[in-house]
C-alpha cells in the first residue's frame, strides 16, 4: 500500500508504466465529472467516479484484487479505510474473475486505518486487503475516484 498526497503523485510515477497516465487523469479530475467508469487506455487502465454515503465499519466489506490495483482518491468528503494483509483475512465470498474482487470477513483489528480526504491518494495491491467507505464520526458524503490499473 501507498499512501500520500496527490501533489506528490510524481514521485510514484516511476512505480507503474501506466501511472504517468493514471497520475495525470487525478490531478486534473473535475468534481463535475458523472458517476460511471472512464477508459483510460482500454481494459489496461480506467477510472471509476462514485459518489456515495459513508457508513459504520461493521457495514463495509474487506476485498482485494488479483487484476488491478487500485488507486483511491476522495475529492469531496473523508473516510477510514481499513487496511490488513490480504493473507491474513478469511474469504467469505470467493474470488470472481469477471469483477475481480474477493469478499473477506474483518480481521479481529485491521494492521492500519487510514484516512482518505481531500489532497491525498492510496494505492492498493492484491496483498492489500481493503476496506473502503468507512465513516469516521457520522457518515459523509463522499465523491471518489478510483483507477484500475492493470497488473
Amino acid at each position: 500500500m501507498i499512501l500520500d498526497q496527490l501533489s506528490a503523485a510524481s514521485d510514484y510515477e516511476g512505480h507503474h508504466p501506466l501511472f504517468p497516465r493514471a497520475f495525470s487523469y487525478l490531478r486534473a479530475f473535475d468534481t463535475k465529472t458523472e458517476d460511471g467508469k472512464y477508459e483510460l487506455q482500454g481494459g489496461d487502465l480506467f477510472a471509476i467516479v462514485q459518489r456515495y454515503r459513508t457508513a459504520p465499519c461493521a457495514d463495509k466489506m474487506w476485498e482485494a484484487h488479483q487484476i488491478y490495483g487500485d488507486i483511491q482518491v476522495v475529492y469531496q468528503g473523508t473516510e477510514f479505510c481499513g487496511h490488513s494483509a490480504q493473507a491474513t483475512l478469511t474469504v467469505t465470498n470467493p474470488y470472481i474473475t469477471e469483477k475481480d474482487v474477493e469478499k473477506y470477513a474483518p480481521p479481529s483489528a485491521p494492521s492500519s486505518l487510514i484516512t482518505l480526504g481531500q489532497g491525498n491518494f492510496a494505492v492498493f495491491y492484491p496483498q492489500d486487503g481493503h476496506q473502503p467507505g468507512v465513516q469516521i464520526a457520522a457518515a459523509a458524503e463522499i465523491l471518489k475516484v478510483v483507477i484500475k490499473f492493470r497488473l
